[in-house]
């Protein structure tokens, strides 16, 4: 089939590979210029592992397409994914001008029958507004469907080609005649793929996310209580996690949740709740929870230096909000680095993968190392924010030469505690005791 995408953000560019890998023409469309002469080149955008083959195999293939022209894309297919960014307003709410601008230019250029389908995560009622924004700028004869996407960062192009369900909401056969066509590689292997109505469908995907990030939080919480009555929560984690009613993903204890899709989807859907008169207060209380979970370890940073951080260098090893990506959304980071520095410390932070957009983003304001132990060099303590592979083994013979102080909080549990401790480390680390000495 010819398939046009609306947007080369991570949803969008890896929907447009995958559907490419499966044999369908796509064309992808932007409106930003380079970006599109870039992919044209070859060159991924996003950081994604395993991305960039597949993406070249199809470029080469002459499967995989880029454009700016809209109106050239759209008479190329029959079916539409708009893949648009839905960020947050000031209230919460999801910004929909992007995906309605679109819809709109849609009902303007179509000349023939189209599938819309809605990729981007949206509010319930989304499909209703599209629907009704083609409909003022065209009598053509069209479908909306919601088709949310489940794709994790550092894991998308697994989840898209190996989805563990696939969801399409819409209200007529026909629309649900084409979009089972494109999942049948997926439904031949067993995928089950769930009908339902736009509504209910839009409303999985927050249901989906917001369920996870209070699975999370709720670790937090227990990780926190640990601490305080002496338990493990590695213990507790693995006791929990053999329970097949509750399983053991999302069990992992540490700074909070950040990211584009869960602190977005849980604001969206607390204010989708309060436009109704209806209160998430679990999601709200999950809110707080996070907020104040994200920046734990730096308080304790500025506990062990008794108050005063002025002129102290922290080595900060992760900037992205989680490993395996270069998405520095709401991520932990950001958070600690901003209260570091208004408390006087002087910052040096490792990651080559997030370095480019936390530039963007802090410029010179902190220092940052090409490699994880230069980044230590007469440190004062070691924060450690974001659970790259590359810190589960370090040399701690080296860390201990470089660093002005053998202290490490450790937000992301990297080590089992014999390690810091046979090394003579303070290592402060989420639910667990504390080895070392002040």
């Amino acid at each position: 089939m010819n398939i046009t995408i609306v947007g080369t953000g991570y949803v969008g560019l890896v929907t447009g590979t995958t559907l490419a890998e499966l044999g369908n023409s796509v064309f992808c469309v932007d409106i930003d210029e380079k970006k599109v002469e870039n992919m044209k080149k070859g060159i991924v955008p996003i950081y994604e592992p395993n991305l960039e083959e597949m993406f070249l195999r199809n470029i080469q293939s002459q499967r995989l397409h880029f454009t700016t022209n809209l109106k050239e894309a759209l008479d190329k297919s029959e079916v539409i994914y708009l893949a648009l960014p839905t960020p947050p307003g000031e209230d919460g709410s999801a910004d929909l001008s992007y995906v309605l601008k679109v819809a709109n230019d849609i009902g303007e250029m179509m000349t023939e029958y189209k599938v819309i389908v809605n990729k981007s995560t949206v509010p319930v009622g989304t499909a209703d507004k599209v629907r009704e924004t083609i409909s003022a700028k065209t009598t053509i004869p069209f479908d909306v469907v919601s088709n949310p996407e489940f794709l994790r960062e550092g894991f998308a192009v697994d989840d898209s080609m190996n989805p563990a369900r696939v969801i399409v909401g819409s209200s007529s056969e026909k629309a649900k005649s084409i979009m089972a066509k494109i999942y049948q590689p997926f439904t031949n292997t067993g995928v089950p793929l769930i009908f339902m109505d736009e509504k209910s469908s839009e409303l999985t995907k927050y249901a989906s996310n917001s369920f996870l990030a209070v699975k999370i939080t709720f670790m937090n919480e227990i990780a926190n209580y640990c601490e305080m009555v002496g338990a493990d929560v590695d213990k507790v984690r693995l006791g929990m996690g053999s329970d097949d009613r509750i399983g053991n993903r999302f069990l992992f204890p540490g700074i909070g949740y950040g990211g584009s899709c869960f602190p977005k989807d849980v604001k969206a859907l607390v204010k989708s709740g309060k436009d109704e008169n209806f209160n998430f207060e679990i999601l709200e209380a999950t809110e707080k929870v996070n907020t104040a979970q994200k920046v734990i370890l730096t308080h304790e940073i500025e506990k062990y230096f008794k108050g005063n951080l002025n002129g102290k260098k922290i080595a900060l090893w992760g900037l992205a909000f989680k490993a395996n990506t270069d998405d520095i959304r709401e991520a932990s980071s950001l958070d600690n680095i901003k209260i570091l520095l208004e408390k006087g410390a002087k910052v040096t932070a490792y990651d080559l993968i997030a370095e480019e957009n936390v530039r963007r983003i802090l410029g010179d304001t902190i220092d940052y190392a090409k490699d994880p132990y230069t980044a230590l060099e007469d440190a004062d303590c070691l924060l450690i924010a974001t659970e790259w592979p590359e810190f589960k083994n370090p040399n701690f013979g080296l860390m201990a030469e470089k660093m002005k102080n053998k202290v490490i909080f450790d937000g992301r549990n990297m080590f089992p505690l014999e390690l810091p401790e046979q090394n003579g480390f303070y290592y402060k680390s989420i639910g667990r005791r504390t080895v070392g000495k002040k």
